[in-house]
């Protein structure tokens, strides 16, 4: 005969096991911090979004930075301190404030530019004709900033002989491995920024903390991110669903619609500020992990009695009358955002701009709530 065992029994078990897992969870934690036996470990930085990178202090001014994501560990050594002895080789060493950094992940150049770090920055993976941050492209143009090549074909005579301190890739690079294997068999460093993998639209610009730690602009940094996240709560505070909803998306060369995964990132900030999001439901052509692609008669279906139409020319290009819409599939006529005038585009600079996610926010909010405020990254079309 089997022998039943009783709920409290069953629940204390439960907790006994959920105690035991944090238990080790902390003693993982404590002995992945055992770096060096040089190194006595204080503390770690406070993060309110972000997970995908965590930072923890040492005595002396020493910080390790790891990337969850790829388990990347760095130690950013304070200046004129010595490399501590005895340091685990899975950790790469990184002198503070870290210069000639090679910066192909184009949504970080926007940090530094808010914690005034642009000097740290020698070469960019994108052309000046293809930055929308016009300090980025005045850097360019002047000189200070050079084109060094893309993710998959950098130019590694002129970062080699510039002495690049650190590569800073987006996650593109895994499709180019032999290029991250070959800067690391030269000696350089390499950052795979993880930020576009947050959850929290703001844990993405709380990446900032982490360019703030490598440049000795902490404190910058931290300021710029308060900035964002109070533009947030400000939205926030209000408690108010709008009860609009939106429609993201733009039209593909061959005619088809491109629109955001519910899952991304924009979908959320647009729920943050108080819309309901609307996209298919899914047997569109996925074109990366953040959007899909649907034929107009599907998007038609879904979007046809939204709110609001956001046209996205932050990948096409930015719209100039309702009429320029119209001229892509006259379908569009039918929508009822359209026909009620409620429809909007993107400034081309919306992606490049992550220190701008909160004023993003706040944006969308004063559209759904039709305040008639003046708008940053949005403009309406007539």
């Amino acid at each position: 005969m089997r022998r039943k065992i009783a709920w409290p029994g069953l629940c204390f078990l439960a907790i006994l096991f959920l105690v035991s897992c944090q238990a080790k969870g902390r003693q993982g934690k404590e002995e992945a911090r055992k770096i060096s036996p040089e190194l006595t470990y204080t503390h770690s930085m406070d993060l309110a979004y972000a997970k995908q990178f965590s930072v923890d202090y040492y005595e002396g001014g020493y910080a390790l930075l790891t990337i969850e994501e790829d388990e990347d560990r760095f130690l950013i050594i304070p200046e004129g301190a010595p490399v501590p002895g005895g340091l685990k080789p899975d950790i790469v060493s990184l002198r503070q404030p870290v210069e000639n950094i090679y910066l192909v992940a184009s949504a970080v150049m926007d940090m530094f530019v808010a914690m005034d770090s642009l000097a740290s920055i020698r070469f960019s993976g994108t052309k000046p004709d293809g930055w929308y941050i016009e300090e980025a492209r005045r850097a360019m143009d002047e000189g200070e900033i050079l084109y060094a090549g893309n993710y998959s074909a950098p130019d590694y005579e002129r970062i080699l002989a510039e002495h690049c301190g650190l590569a800073v890739e987006n996650t593109m690079i895994y499709h180019s491995p032999e290029v991250k294997e070959q800067l690391e068999r030269f000696e350089i460093p390499v950052l795979v920024d993880h930020s576009s993998y947050e959850e929290e639209p703001l844990g993405r610009t709380e990446w900032v903390k982490c360019y703030g730690l490598l440049t000795g602009n902490e404190e910058k940094a931290m300021e710029a991110f308060r900035v964002q996240e109070e533009a947030f709560q400000t939205v926030e505070a209000t408690g108010t669903k709008s009860g609009k909803s939106v429609a993201f998306f733009y039209v593909t060369g061959g005619g088809a619609v491109n629109v955001r995964k519910p899952s991304d990132y924009l979908a959320k900030m647009i729920r943050l500020a108080g819309g309901t999001y609307l996209a298919p439901g899914g047997s569109g052509k996925e074109s990366g992990g953040s959007s899909m692609t649907v034929q107009m008669e599907e998007f038609y279906q879904t979007a046809k009695e939204a709110d609001y139409l956001i046209y996205n020319s932050a990948v096409d290009s930015e719209l100039g009358s309702l009429e320029e819409l119209l001229e892509k599939n006259r379908l569009l006529g039918n929508f009822r955002a359209v026909q009620e005038g409620n429809v909007y585009c993107t400034a081309k600079n919306l992606y490049q701009s992550s220190m701008e996610l909160g004023v993003i926010i706040s944006d969308l909010h004063k559209i759904l709530t039709q305040k008639g405020e003046e708008l940053v990254y949005f403009y309406p079309l007539t």
